[in-house]
């Protein structure tokens, strides 16, 4: 078993960690498969599955959407194949995306946008 991949661990929740703490939303979820840490993607507001790469070295993600199971490696940049991690793979398809929907601005799209010049 890779130390990039841990397919024991569970992930952290249904949605990002960070996000849940703060009060924030997200776009879509990815689960570092490593420990299972649950962030927010690049095209998110808060890019915390990217923060938590860069805290821990932790360098492969999988897709937390329902209906993907594509990994990606913050190192090579590149997509690669994984293995099959422990359930859930994806967040519950009641879910909302963005989400949760009763924390989702009316403005989402705009932020987005926004957020993506700054950058």
């Amino acid at each position: 078993m890779s130390a990039d991949i841990d397919p024991t661990v569970p992930p952290t929740g249904t949605g990002c960690l960070e996000c849940e703490a703060t009060g924030s939303w997200w776009l879509h979820l990815r689960r570092c498969a490593a420990c299972g840490h649950i962030g927010c993607c690049d095209d998110s507001l808060n890019r915390h599955a990217r923060a938590h790469f860069e805290l821990s070295g932790h360098a492969v993600i999988q897709s937390f959407e329902p209906g993907e199971d594509w990994f990606y490696n913050w190192r090579t940049g590149s997509a690669i194949l994984g293995t099959r991690l422990l359930p859930p793979t994806s967040h519950p398809e009641e879910q909302t995306v963005p989400g949760p929907s009763e924390r989702v601005p009316a403005d989402w799209q705009q932020q987005l946008e926004r957020a993506a010049i700054g950058r």
